[in-house]
């Protein structure tokens, strides 16, 4: 998950299954597992899976949006304590920030998926002969559009996968194509949590930015890596950067707003401020890297049109 205030920035530095009537699982069941059956052993890179997995363990809320999103929702018993969506997401105490092996592998899965390696889980999990695959933070589209076509493959829904996938391309490729053309490009701070930390034009959600034809006022503040693209800034750098947008991924868990940000000292000059350009985003849809990233980009687009060219 991408960084939204200290506490996670300092961790990462970075419901039941959908049900079918007794007839629908006789009359849809049994051609999928016959094709699925048809289609193992499947390998993802250095995992390989004999059948179809049934008692998916995912441990990201990113994948569990992904694994509904290619009709492998069914397939997912169990899933971790931040995956809020879809609302039907079996969402257990299990964490992918702090995961325990042993109460991974009290669900008695045949895949799990995680965004992490915490706690050498992967090694432990290997010893207990259940598979891992791992879906790491993406830093570009392309890395989403890989992992859910991964995930396609490895739960026997490739077909759907590639359809997502596809559909996200196209729907993106829409909302930018009739972006107004600026002869001076339009400038942002995205706002992680109120203690500043923000997110560069190298990072995942950056690179939407990018997409948009916004100049990220944070990428001088990281110009040699070393915060990973994650730095924090100060109150006087955003002042002297004079931002024409502020973008909040902290509008519900610190309760961030624009009146808020206009209270704090200095900010209420800044050109967002003045013009009424700071964005509330929903914090969740902000900090991951599925296909609710074409909602993200909607919402940024809208924001950025309203300003004359």
């Amino acid at each position: 998950m991408f960084r939204r205030t200290p506490r996670l920035f300092a961790a990462t530095l970075a419901v039941a299954a959908l049900a079918l009537g007794a007839c629908a699982e006789k009359a849809d069941d049994k051609p999928s597992t016959a094709t699925a059956a048809a289609a193992y052993p499947v390998t993802v890179g250095a995992l390989t899976l004999d059948k179809r997995p049934e008692k998916i363990v995912s441990l990201s809320p990113t994948a569990t949006e992904m694994l509904f999103s290619i009709g492998a929702g069914p397939q997912v018993t169990a899933a971790d304590g931040q995956s809020n969506y879809p609302a039907e997401a079996p969402k257990t105490d299990l964490s992918g920030f702090q995961p325990n092996a042993e109460a991974i592998a009290g669900k008695n899965p045949d895949l799990v998926v995680i965004s992490d390696d915490r706690n050498k889980v992967v090694e432990q999990l290997g010893k207990l002969k259940i598979p891992v695959y791992l879906t790491p933070a993406a830093t570009t589209l392309d890395d989403s559009y890989k992992q859910i076509t991964e995930l396609g493959t490895l739960t026997g829904h490739a077909d759907q996968a590639t359809d997502v996938a596809t559909r996200m391309k196209d729907d993106i490729a829409k909302l930018v194509k009739d972006l107004p053309q600026r002869a001076e490009k339009l400038t942002y701070f995205h706002e992680l949590g109120p203690e500043l930390y923000t997110a560069t034009s190298k990072t995942f959600i950056g690179s939407l930015y990018s997409l948009v034809g916004l100049t990220n006022i944070a990428d001088p503040a990281d110009a040699d890596g070393k915060s990973a693209g994650y730095p924090q800034l100060s109150q006087e750098f955003i002042v002297n950067a004079d931002p024409d947008f502020v973008f909040l991924s902290d509008s519900k868990c610190c309760q961030q707003n624009a009146d808020s940000v206009k209270a704090r000292s200095g900010w209420a000059g800044l050109t967002a401020v003045k013009n009424n350009q700071v964005v509330a985003l929903d914090d969740d849809i902000a900090s991951r890297w599925g296909p609710r990233v074409v909602d993200l980009l909607r919402v940024i687009i809208d924001a950025v049109v309203k300003v004359p060219a």
